[in-house]
């Protein structure tokens, strides 16, 4: 498969690096790892195959081969040699065939799967792409061309309609648990983490959800600020680095979250008030700059 336009950020994710984090590695694979896991099924892939994840659309590919593919995640316009295919179904494409992916409406990452998996060069025993330590293969530019595994025996299931949710374009609510250091703030801290809605910042990544406050109008008559920072530190010495897991939520000194996402650095320096369960994690792949987001106990 030959990549025409590779859109904002195209990169190769599977399954990660899971328990390397005394080496230093972070775990990364897909972002939205059910999406992923859901398009080799479609194609009668091993659950480990890589796939791409497409932040934001804008892909174009031309098949070199014969393959069989199958589009997950947010749903954007998709058309093989300009007629529309369907989201959530495995697609037979020919020779020369061009593939494109538009930009979602809602949500954010789109995955492409193809069966046989993208065989790219596995590093510490993933192909999964790290954009925080470089590790695995840099994100795809235009004229890269993708290698495609072996068949696997499996076959391409029968199906003509998979029941699943497209992204919600709304406020999306999460479940975290109690972090280790929640004792660290102030009771009208925790209150306020669980009762606010929280706005996605442009600055987020696959290393981290950025979260920003409420936005209360200057001039809103009788209207209280809130406090800053709204997640008040009932201790402000300072924490020696201790180990972070994917799905932490870090409170930086001006009272700003961020959760930790597939690429996050292993350690880490600034309280976690909480940890978003894993059941939960997924719902920040698909997350828009600007979009709300509520925490609620798990």
């Amino acid at each position: 498969m030959v990549v025409v336009e590779p859109g904002p950020l195209a990169v190769v994710q599977d399954g990660g690096r899971p328990g390397l984090a005394h080496l230093g590695v972070s775990p990364s694979g897909a972002l939205d790892r059910a999406a992923l896991a859901l398009g080799n099924r479609l194609v009668g892939n091993d659950g480990g195959c890589a796939g791409l994840e497409l932040l934001f659309g804008g892909f174009t590919a031309r098949f070199a081969a014969p393959a069989w593919f199958a589009v997950t995640g947010a749903a954007g316009q998709i058309a093989l040699d300009g007629r529309p295919v369907d989201l959530h179904l495995a697609q037979h494409a020919e020779v020369g065939a061009v593939l494109t992916i538009a930009a979602p409406a809602a949500g954010a990452r789109s995955y492409l799967a193809v069966r046989g998996g993208i065989a790219a060069e596995q590093v510490l025993g993933s192909r999964s792409s790290d954009l925080l330590s470089g590790i695995g293969p840099a994100p795809l530019r235009a004229g890269d061309v993708l290698a495609v595994g072996e068949h696997p025996l499996a076959e391409v299931p029968l199906l003509d309609f998979v029941p699943v949710a497209e992204p919600s374009a709304g406020v999306v609510e999460v479940r975290a648990h109690p972090g280790p250091r929640a004792d660290w703030f102030t009771s009208a801290a925790l209150e306020a983490f669980y009762a606010v809605e929280w706005r996605l910042s442009a600055s987020s990544n696959r290393v981290g959800a950025r979260l920003d406050p409420p936005r209360t109008p200057a001039h809103a008559a009788g209207v209280e600020q809130h406090p800053v920072p709204l997640l008040e530190r009932a201790i402000t010495t300072e924490l020696p680095s201790e180990p972070m897991v994917a799905g932490s939520v870090q409170v930086s000194p001006d009272g700003r979250p961020t959760v930790l996402l597939a690429d996050h650095p292993v350690t880490g320096g600034y309280p976690v008030i909480a940890v978003v369960a894993t059941a939960s994690l997924d719902a920040f792949a698909q997350l828009r700059p600007g979009q709300l987001v509520t925490f609620r106990h798990a």
